[in-house]
């Protein structure tokens, strides 16, 4: 692992030089783009909330990846709603944060997800804590500290706001039953 270089600033601020081009005012949320495993991997949600790293299966078949990678988890995920999901593994993937010479590669445990969401991936405290990476939703990126200096991600708003259109799309197309109490 290459040591971390002290660069002069290695102090993590946002300014209102961050938040051009956004249009404000916006609820959107923080959603990026990342390389992972070599792809170049859209619709991924930075969520601060997340106890884990997950792949959505739609995403793990796209990719391609060897079914044979996935190890066994033996627990549920409870979401927002107190829906348990069950995920069919976990799967240690590289993934590639920032840009050249501002960027960071590492191995990430995903897991993978069977149920409809309009995002690829969701990126959580495991490894946003692991890059020791602030978030701003308002300025919608992402930075981190590299051994060459501060690295960024910029979030997408369009790209955000159609994945918001496409859940609610979704949620409008579902028959949902009432459940009886």
């Amino acid at each position: 692992m290459e040591k971390h270089r002290r660069t002069g600033n290695d102090d993590i601020v946002f300014s209102e030089q961050d938040v051009k081009g956004i249009k404000q005012p916006h609820d959107d949320t923080l959603v990026i783009m990342l390389t992972i495993e070599g792809f170049n991997t859209r619709r991924v949600l930075v969520d601060n909330g997340s106890l884990a790293d997950i792949m959505y299966v739609m995403a793990f078949w796209q990719m391609k990846l060897d079914p044979k990678r996935l190890k066994p988890f033996g627990s549920s995920l409870v979401s927002f709603s107190r829906d348990c999901v069950y995920p069919k593994g976990i799967i240690s993937l590289q993934i590639t944060a920032g840009t050249n010479p501002t960027q960071v590669t590492r191995m990430v445990d995903f897991l993978i997800v069977d149920c409809p969401s309009s995002y690829n991936v969701i990126l959580g405290q495991p490894t946003l804590n692991f890059l020791k990476a602030i978030t701003s939703t308002y300025c919608l990126k992402v930075k981190f500290l590299t051994p060459h200096g501060i690295g960024e991600i910029i979030g997408g708003q369009l790209l955000a706001r159609e994945c918001y259109q496409a859940v609610l799309t979704s949620r409008k197309n579902h028959t949902w039953r009432r459940r009886k109490i």
